[in-house]
């Protein structure tokens, strides 16, 4: 078997989840009957400090729905420029809600206070105007690198500050807070909206939760349901994501710890230029090319992904052991040397 380090989406459910899911209580989702699925909201509200949750497929359609919330038709979602919400999820926000992206290059992925300012422009008649801002914690395509507690809090003071309503795309915030040694809360605390993953680090095997006020929870139900993502007994994949939250997120510094093995191995090679890893993802800018490299690993049973041209990106998870990425390591040192 390959040594599959293309996303940590490879997970798959651990034995305990697998009994967890056929033993799951359940009930019509649609229509807040579903026990298991109650259950778990209600511990993800608790964990990120807000009123409410809603448990979606997926965390492109909690981003998409978040967008329909805080955005209005002809507004801009400002971002940064390698985004999730501008680079992966299909212009979602223009063909649901009716918003254009407005993105801001960055070196790291952190939306500042400086960069949000000067985001904002005097009000015309003939200017569209920000809505809102998505703040990626942690960020993808920067490498998986993390904002802290008072950056978090910063910006969205300054978005606030600036009448923008703000989302946060916490799809891997739980590695942010285990890297952190904070509480995932503290990474939330005064956004509008924000949402988790737990079919990535944690293993579930579907699931993504948007929490925010109730009042606003009330209305992304609808929305859900606008966008397709109504279900029914969904307390079967729910009680995995359950048990995740429970089981899950400390062993994350375990990925962690592989990913700097990784990186070490990427910083040896000629032609490749890496820095040191902040959570469980690791990118290197390949001079021969992204595409080239995956395919010589490849040859060699690892799978790593070709971001862009240029980007190969490599991401830990439960699925990899340490020997997995110390042979991963040595398999780059030879295909990339």
């Amino acid at each position: 078997m390959p040594i599959d380090l293309r996303s940590d989406t490879m997970t798959h459910p651990t034995p305990a989840m697998r009994r967890a899911m056929s033993e799951a209580e359940v009930g019509d989702d649609l229509w807040g009957e579903d026990p298991t699925v109650n259950r778990l909201q209600a511990k993800a509200a608790a964990l990120l400090g807000f009123e409410a949750a809603l448990y979606v497929p997926t965390g492109t359609m909690a981003n998409e729905i978040a967008i329909r919330l805080l955005a209005r038709p002809g507004q801009l979602v400002l971002a940064d420029a390698r985004s999730h919400v501008i680079e992966y999820e299909l212009a979602g926000m223009a063909a649901l809600s009716g918003a254009m992206p407005m993105p801001v290059s960055t070196s790291d992925g952190k939306l500042t206070p400086g960069l949000l300012r000067a985001g904002a422009k005097p009000w015309s008649v003939n200017r569209p105007e920000v809505g809102m801002v998505v703040l990626e914690n942690t960020h993808n395509l920067g490498g998986g690198t993390l904002a802290t507690p008072p950056e978090m809090r910063d910006a969205i003071a300054t978005a606030h500050e600036l009448g923008w309503k703000v989302h946060v795309d916490g799809a891997r915030l739980w590695n942010a807070a285990v890297a952190l040694g904070c509480e995932p809360r503290e990474l939330a605390t005064g956004a509008d909206t924000a949402m988790v993953a737990l079919s990535k680090g944690l293993c579930c095997p579907i699931g993504s939760l948007l929490v925010a006020s109730a009042e606003r929870i009330a209305e992304a139900r609808r929305i859900r349901s606008l966008f397709g993502g109504g279900w029914r007994q969904a307390g079967i994949v729910a009680a995995a994501g359950l048990l995740a939250l429970d089981t899950m997120i400390p062993r994350l510094s375990e990925d962690h710890a592989h990913a700097r093995l990784l990186a070490d191995a990427l910083g040896q090679c000629s032609g490749v230029q890496t820095v040191p890893p902040q959570t469980n993802i690791v990118v290197g800018q390949v001079e021969s090319g992204a595409a080239a490299a995956a395919a010589k690993l490849a040859e060699r049973g690892v799978l790593a992904s070709a971001m862009d041209r240029s980007t190969l990106r490599f991401v830990t998870h439960h699925d990899v052991s340490r020997d997995d990425c110390l042979a991963a390591a040595a398999a780059i040192r030879e295909a990339l040397a």
